[in-house]
């Protein structure tokens, strides 16, 4: 599994689905997507996203005297990483059991079952037919 893992806090959750959004994208820009939800000021919002950029999970341009942020991360990237980190943690790290536990505990409905199964088949189904383009 040789992609870089990423942990997120909440905060940085928050900004990275604002800029995802409306990338690229300033720090006041953010900070009015965020400000009904989490009241934080200006001065919060663009410190964070500094560090958010020092970690490398967003780029930084500055055109005269404006920053305009983008992703440097997808949220495929973000959103992987979190599964595996509780797979880890809550699961030590196997995807079977992590599995079993959702859909025994989680009143999944038929419809979505029906598409669980559906996902599993198709996925399996692929897999076959590489193999058979590999012999």
């Amino acid at each position: 599994m040789g992609k870089k893992q990423y942990e997120l806090t909440e905060g940085e959750w928050a900004i990275l689905k604002a800029v995802w959004e409306k990338q690229p994208c300033a720090a006041p820009t953010v900070q009015e997507a965020l400000e009904k939800k989490k009241g934080w000021t200006y001065s919060t919002v663009k410190t964070m996203m500094d560090r958010m950029a020092d970690k490398g999970l967003l780029k930084m341009e500055k055109i005269r005297n404006l920053y305009l942020y983008r992703p440097a991360i997808t949220q495929t990237e973000a959103q992987n990483s979190e599964i595996v980190r509780t797979i880890k943690r809550a699961f030590n790290g196997a995807l079977t059991p992590m599995m079993q536990f959702l859909v025994e505990n989680n009143n999944l409905s038929r419809k979505q079952l029906s598409e669980l199964e559906a996902m599993i088949k198709s996925k399996k189904g692929k897999g076959k037919s590489k193999n058979k383009q590999a012999s």
